[in-house]
C-alpha cells in the first residue's frame, strides 16, 4: 500500500477509498483530495521536509489555532470564516508518520468553494483583504507566546541576502540572461532591504498567516465572496504588516506568478486600493503610525523577498521550492523582482490611495 493510501487508512481504518487525487499548484506540501465510501471529501497532505524541519510543533500550532479559530468564531458571531478540522486518529493523533519519516494529516474539504490564482476584479481584491482583517482579529484573543516558531528566521530579509550572497559566491559559473537580470534587480534593491527590521521595534506585532497570497484564501463558487483563508502551516507571531504586504504583493500582480513574459507585470493600484478598502473595514485600528508608514514598503518588501528567495533556491538547485520544469524557479525570482520594480515605480501614487483609503476607514 503506498504511503497516501496508509495515511488515510491512518485516520479512517475502517472506511473505503473511492477516490484519492493529487491536487496541483502548491509550492510546497504535496496534497491529495480524498472521497471515502460514506461520500465524504477530506484532504490530505504531505508535509516538506525541506520546508518544516519540526513537522510535530507545525501541527501543534495547527490544532491552536483551528480549536482558537472555531471557538471566535461562536463568540464573534459578525465575523463568517470556514476553518478546515483536523482528523484524529483512534488513539488522538492529529498526524501519520510514514517509513521515510514524512508526516501527514488530513483535513474536512470545505464544501461549495474554489481558489483562483489570478484576481478578476477589484470586488475580489476587496474580499481577500476583508477576510485577512477578520483573520488577524480572531487571533488577536489568542497569546502568540502560546505558539511555536514553525520557521526560525522567516521573513528576516537581511538573513535571506546573506544566505543569496554565500550561495552565489559558490556557484560562480557563466550566468544566463535571467540571471544576469535577478542579479542586476538584487543589487539594485540591497540598499533597502533592512528597512523593516531597522524600525521592528516600533512596528505592530500579532499572529499571522505568513503565506496569505490569492491561492490560499477561497471564494465561493462563483468568485464574489472569500469564505475561507486555507494553509496554515505557517502561523505564527509576526509583523502585521508583513502579512498585509504579502497579501497586497499577491492580489496586485494581476498578470500572476507563473507567466512566461515578465513584461506583463505591473503592479496593480486599482486592486491594491481594494484590497486595502476590504482590510481596512476589518482591521484598520490593529495598525499603528508606523504601520502606515511602512506598509507600501512592505508590500515591496516581501516581493524582492520572496524573488531573492526563488533565486536563491534556483542557484541551490531547487530544495525549497517544488518545481515542474527546469528554470521555474528562476522566473518566479524575476516576475517577483519586476513586481517590485513596478511597486517603486507608482510609489507616489500608491501613497495617495493609500492616504484616501485610510482617510474613508477612519471617516
Amino acid at each position: 500500500m503506498n504511503p497516501a493510501r496508509q495515511a488515510v487508512h491512518f485516520f479512517r481504518p475502517h472506511e473505503k477509498i473511492q477516490r484519492l487525487v493529487p491536487i496541483t499548484g502548491g509550492n510546497v506540501n504535496d496534497s491529495w483530495q480524498v472521497l471515502l465510501t460514506p461520500g465524504e471529501l477530506f484532504i490530505l497532505q504531505k508535509l516538506s521536509p525541506a520546508v518544516f524541519p519540526d513537522p510535530l510543533l507545525v501541527m501543534v500550532n495547527l490544532e491552536r489555532v483551528t480549536n482558537h479559530l472555531h471557538q471566535e468564531l461562536q463568540v464573534q458571531g459578525h465575523l463568517s470564516l470556514k476553518v478546515p478540522q483536523l482528523l484524529y486518529s483512534a488513539a488522538g493523533r492529529t498526524s501519520y508518520e510514514d517509513q521515510a519519516g514524512n508526516h501527514w494529516r488530513m483535513l474536512t474539504y470545505i464544501d461549495n468553494s474554489r481558489s483562483l490564482t489570478t484576481l478578476d476584479s477589484p470586488l475580489q481584491a476587496e474580499e481577500i483583504g476583508r477576510l485577512l482583517g477578520c483573520f488577524h482579529t480572531l487571533l488577536t484573543t489568542l497569546d502568540p507566546t502560546t505558539l511555536h516558531d514553525p520557521l526560525p528566521g522567516f521573513h528576516v530579509t537581511p538573513e535571506y541576502l546573506k544566505q543569496y550572497d554565500t550561495v552565489r559566491r559558490s556557484s560562480q559559473g557563466h550566468a544566463r540572461n535571467k540571471e544576469e537580470h535577478c542579479v542586476a534587480l538584487i543589487e539594485h534593491f540591497r540598499p533597502r532591504a533592512d528597512i523593516l527590521e531597522r524600525h521592528r521595534q516600533k512596528l505592530s506585532t500579532g499572529i499571522i498567516h505568513a503565506d496569505p497570497k490569492v491561492g490560499n484564501f477561497l471564494f465561493t463558487k462563483d468568485s464574489k465572496k472569500t469564505i475561507s483563508l486555507i494553509d496554515l502551516d505557517t502561523v505564527m507571531p509576526g509583523l502585521l504588516i508583513h502579512d498585509l504586504g504579502d497579501c497586497l504583493r499577491s492580489c496586485c500582480n494581476s498578470a500572476g506568478e507563473e507567466i512566461k513574459n515578465t513584461t506583463e507585470v505591473i503592479f496593480d493600484t486599482e486592486m491594491f486600493a481594494a484590497a486595502l478598502r476590504g482590510y481596512s473595514s476589518q482591521a484598520m485600528n490593529m495598525l499603528n503610525t508606523k504601520d502606515r508608514e511602512l506598509l507600501i514598503d512592505a508590500t515591496w518588501l516581501i516581493s524582492f523577498e520572496l524573488g531573492l528567495r526563488f533565486f536563491t533556491d534556483h542557484l541551490m538547485g531547487n530544495q525549497y521550492f517544488k518545481t515542474q520544469q527546469p528554470g521555474q524557479n528562476l522566473q518566479r525570482a524575476l516576475i517577483q523582482l519586476c513586481l517590485a520594480q513596478s511597486i517603486l515605480k507608482q510609489r507616489s501614487k500608491l501613497d495617495l490611495l493609500q492616504q484616501r483609503v485610510m482617510m474613508t476607514s477612519i471617516v
